[in-house]
């Protein structure tokens, strides 16, 4: 692919559906790399609205919203960095636009029912058993066949927004409700499953590109009711479970097709290798890769989305990252991580997300060591001593 010059008409043009603090670390690479970002998000002076060319504020959820800024636009690419969009349209713009990795695959990926069907159903992958269910009378009998605890998530959220772990039959309506009002979009059905005694979880960063499919050393990971809190590279794993584990994320993402970085979600147990999930776009998790890779999961997804040769990333040093999470609602944040600073090996990296609320990532603190864990106790012990002041 030839670059040209940035906001002239010879320019790449790469359009983000989602403003994060993953699509902000996509916009930087992009824009090593000359290309033209133009940010798009529900809300505004999202993280990477403030490092793109431009940016737009609409509801993502809207095809007719969505369609007016693609069509004003008339990007080169278009990369969905959530999963709240109006997939539906994004078919329909694939005929005259390039998505990322395909309109198919943030389709599926949208909601918990389709890659889950197509992982366990079509492609027979071992997974935990499920149960969708879209009335609240189904759920006992649902439950009483998986078996306690088991756990309930929306069919369509993300960063374990609405995810319960439901340990007795009367907690079911409380995480029907708690699920109900967390979803990214007016659907009333969840996903009810059994619930995994996993020895650990992993990600494995699977990287599609013109020369082939790379796998990123797995990246080790703890969640709190489905949120990422903790990450680490590498996990130690068996060759045999690691050769596994590559070929469950292969088959997945194989079948979804198109280039970029996918995030593999797997539970590991024993020499078993179950899949959980997998996200079409760089993964939360993998933020410890800009600390521990010589090229990080963005690096990598750019790359491979404007079509440039790839190569396996080579582990620079064991890493670790901890999140910086707000302990309340409250805008314009203000931060001191001075005594984060001054722990040898530690990076800092802020999101800029203009407001709070409990238990809302804010930043996340990077560090490298000997070893990976020693690396994750480093980034947590420094993420401890950061301050939010609203």
């Amino acid at each position: 692919m030839l670059i040209g010059t940035p906001l002239s008409k010879h320019a790449v043009k790469l359009m983000l559906l989602g403003a994060g603090e993953l699509g902000k670390e996509v916009t930087i690479e992009a824009q090593r790399l000359g290309v033209e970002v133009i940010a798009v998000d529900r809300y505004p002076h999202a993280p990477a609205m403030q490092v793109a060319h431009r940016s737009y504020v609409i509801d993502m959820l809207d095809r007719d919203h969505l369609a007016d800024v693609i069509r004003k636009e008339q990007p080169d690419l278009i990369v969905p960095e959530i999963e709240a969009i109006a997939t539906d349209y994004l078919l329909e713009a694939e005929k005259d636009f390039t998505v990322i990795p395909t309109a198919r695959a943030a389709r599926l990926t949208m909601d918990r029912e389709g890659i889950r069907r197509l992982a366990a159903e079509e492609l027979k992958l071992p997974t935990s058993r499920y149960r969708f269910i879209e009335n609240p009378e189904d759920l006992k009998a649902a439950a009483a066949d998986l078996g306690f605890p088991c756990v309930m998530k929306p069919v369509m959220s993300s960063s374990g927004k609405g995810q319960s772990v439901v340990r007795a039959p009367a907690e079911l309506p409380r995480a029907w409700t708690y699920a109900m009002s967390s979803g990214r979009a007016k659907r009333t059905k969840v996903i009810l499953e059994s619930f995994i005694k996993f020895d650990y979880e992993i990600t494995l960063l699977t990287v599609r590109g013109i020369n082939g499919t790379l796998f990123c050393p797995p990246v080790g990971h703890v969640q709190i009711d489905g949120d990422y809190r903790q990450s680490w590279q590498p996990h130690p794993m068996d060759p045999r479970v690691y050769a596994r584990a590559k070929e469950i994320a292969a088959a997945v993402t194989g079948n979804l097709g198109g280039r970029g970085i996918f995030g593999v979600e797997l539970f590991i147990r024993g020499e078993e290798v179950f899949f959980s999930e997998v996200s079409p776009r760089p993964h939360d998790t993998g933020l410890v890769t800009l600390i521990s890779q010589d090229l990080s999961e963005f690096a990598l997804h750019v790359r491979a989305i404007l079509g440039f040769p790839i190569h396996e990333p080579v582990i620079r040093t064991p890493g670790g990252s901890a999140v910086i999470l707000a302990d309340r609602e409250g805008v314009a944040p203000s931060y001191d991580v001075t005594e984060a600073l001054a722990f040898p090996g530690v990076q800092v990296r802020l999101f800029g997300k203009p407001d709070g609320r409990k238990n809302r990532r804010l930043g996340v603190v990077l560090a490298s060591a000997p070893d990976a864990f020693s690396a994750r106790n480093l980034a947590v012990k420094a993420a401890s001593t950061v301050q939010i002041r609203f």
